[in-house]
């Protein structure tokens, strides 16, 4: 496996949400408040794209080591883009009560903010962690 293509990084994050819709920004700026209180962690940037708060080490089948984030977020054109890492299968009772979304494997692609519930928001994106940090602890 090659390394992988989105890394941390040192980029600007205040360049980059100055490049998004002023909605998107406003958006992205309420669940990155939401995953800096939910983590603890300061805001780096992945890749060009994408806000992300901690991070955990994992080894694939061949025991090479990557590094990736708890969770973050991306003010996508079409949705903004949480990323809960451990997927979504548990938490089924939270995901019944979120709203509009639409999902990919741990992708939550969210059309509009305000189509989801905030308060359930920061409940899945804090069990996320929680279940990221016991799986990976460092």
């Amino acid at each position: 496996m090659n390394e992988l293509k989105t890394q941390e990084n040192d980029g600007s994050i205040i360049d980059y949400l100055a490049s998004v819709s002023d909605q998107r920004r406003t958006e992205c700026e309420t669940v990155m408040s939401i995953m800096r209180r939910v983590t603890g962690e300061r805001p780096r940037m992945w890749g060009d794209s994408i806000v992300g708060f901690g991070r955990y080490r994992y080894a694939n089948t061949k025991g090479k080591e990557f590094r990736w984030m708890l969770t973050g977020v991306a003010p996508r054109k079409s949705a903004l883009t949480v990323y809960i890492m451990c997927g979504f299968q548990p938490f089924a009772d939270l995901m019944a009560q979120l709203g509009r979304y639409k999902t990919g494997k741990s992708c939550l692609y969210v059309p509009q903010l305000e189509m989801v519930d905030l308060k359930v928001l920061e409940q899945l994106i804090g069990r996320s962690v929680d279940l990221m940090r016991r799986r990976y602890p460092d």
